[in-house]
């Protein structure tokens, strides 16, 4: 039996205030969505003039990064698991719509646990990216030094 942490609305709307003013600093219309280690629902934001589209796409990226447990645009870097010669070739096409592989998911890692995931959707790659990332250092400011968050652009756990 083992202890889990649990992410809460309140760790959620400090995450997603953060990704907003990343956002806005980079000039980004940007959607950003929490979830839980589950890969549902506990906030999303859409900025004004952001995309329609984009609370779907923000959405699938946090379920994928939750999920599977490593940073989306890790999936198709050369020699990742979703290119055509990876063990997880095709995985996109087993959840269609809920299943991400492009930049912009990042799961949240406290303690060493996947407790949730980050979908930010809306801006070129590299925003979505230090969007995401500000979310993740917001939630690592917030908890304290109690815990240890991990606030890298790359995660695989």
């Amino acid at each position: 039996m083992r202890s889990v942490l649990k992410l809460e609305v309140e760790e959620a709307k400090v995450m997603i205030a953060a990704g907003i003013q990343a956002a806005e600093e980079a000039q980004a219309a940007e959607t950003i969505c929490i979830v839980d280690d589950g890969g549902y629902l506990i906030a999303l934001e859409r900025m004004n003039g952001a995309r329609n589209t984009s609370p779907e796409m923000a959405m699938a990226k946090a379920f994928t990064a939750s999920g599977h447990r490593r940073s989306t645009h890790l999936f198709n870097q050369p020699g990742g698991p979703a290119t055509i010669h990876g063990e997880a070739f095709g995985i996109h096409a087993m959840m269609p719509g809920k299943f991400a592989i492009f930049v912009g998911g990042f799961p949240i890692v406290v303690n060493g646990q996947v407790i949730g995931g980050v979908g930010v959707s809306g801006g070129a790659g590299e925003e979505d990216i230090a969007v995401g990332v500000a979310t993740l250092k917001a939630l690592q400011k917030h908890l304290g030094p109690a815990f240890e968050v991990l606030t890298e652009a790359d995660i695989k756990k």
